[in-house]
């Protein structure tokens, strides 16, 4: 019992380490430059995860017995059917009325769905771990998981940033969307280990992702006013994607 109790702790404080990017995305007063960069390096971040979940999923897919470089169908096919209903709901839902777009709450809502999906199955991979007795590889995806997740509000946050209505609540209540998954995830790992129920959250996970980077791109390249300041967003804009893309590389790797 205690150790199950010590995994469910530590599962926890790796799921709500997204809570530590709270300070910097409440900020009240930001430059438009300082907002421009954390926009990008929020896209950065998901451009990252997009291709870590993937990684993660073409591990499962790849998996034919009769050769490594032909993929699984049952998985391929899950992957494809759960990538595309993802998005396919999402846009539903955005275009339910012709004219209707994404609010940022309603944008940031999404990003913490696709991060929560991504963190669900980190979790299932923590809780198989620590049942299986491999402390070693525990220690490091606990340190990986837990420092990935810090870089995950930025995303999450970024819709809503040098906006006067963000609220604490509500942006509380987004982090633990994107961060609570992990702890669920940790549970659930320790009893059940599946490899079909991991690719289809990082499927869906993967479907989100595509769909909430668009709109975040067609705000990032939006023009400014006046034209010197629209160049100046563009470059900082290209820096920011690939700093947060670093960021998110570095964190992983660690």
């Amino acid at each position: 019992m205690a150790n199950f109790l010590l995994l469910a702790a530590l599962a926890t404080v790796m799921g709500l380490s997204i809570y530590l990017s709270l300070p910097i995305v409440l900020m009240k007063s930001m430059r438009s430059r300082t907002m421009t960069v954390l926009n990008a390096a929020a896209i950065g971040i998901l451009v990252f995860l997009l291709a870590d979940v993937f990684s993660n999923a073409a591990a499962i897919i790849y998996t034919n017995p009769s050769s490594s470089y032909l993929a699984n169908p049952v998985y391929a096919l899950t992957f494809a059917l759960s990538v595309s209903l993802c998005f396919l709901v999402l846009y539903l839902v955005e275009h339910r009325s012709r004219g209707t777009a994404l609010t940022p709450s309603m944008t940031a809502l999404i990003i913490a769905l696709a991060i929560g999906f991504q963190n669900l199955t980190e979790g299932l991979v923590f809780g198989a771990a620590w049942a299986a007795g491999t402390l070693g590889l525990v220690g490091v995806i606990f340190t990986g998981f837990f420092l990935q997740n810090v870089t995950e509000g930025f995303p999450i946050a970024s819709p809503l940033l040098g906006r006067a209505d963000k609220r604490l609540g509500v942006v509380a209540l987004l982090f633990l969307v994107g961060g609570l998954p992990t702890v669920a995830g940790g549970i659930v790992g320790y009893f059940l280990t599946s490899n079909f129920l991991n690719l289809v959250f990082d499927s869906l996970a993967i479907g989100a992702i595509l769909y909430c980077i668009l709109p975040m791109l067609r705000i990032a390249f939006r023009p400014a006013d006046p034209p010197d300041a629209t160049y100046l967003k563009q470059r900082l804009t290209y820096l920011g994607v690939l700093l947060g893309f670093l960021v998110g590389f570095a964190v992983n790797a660690i």
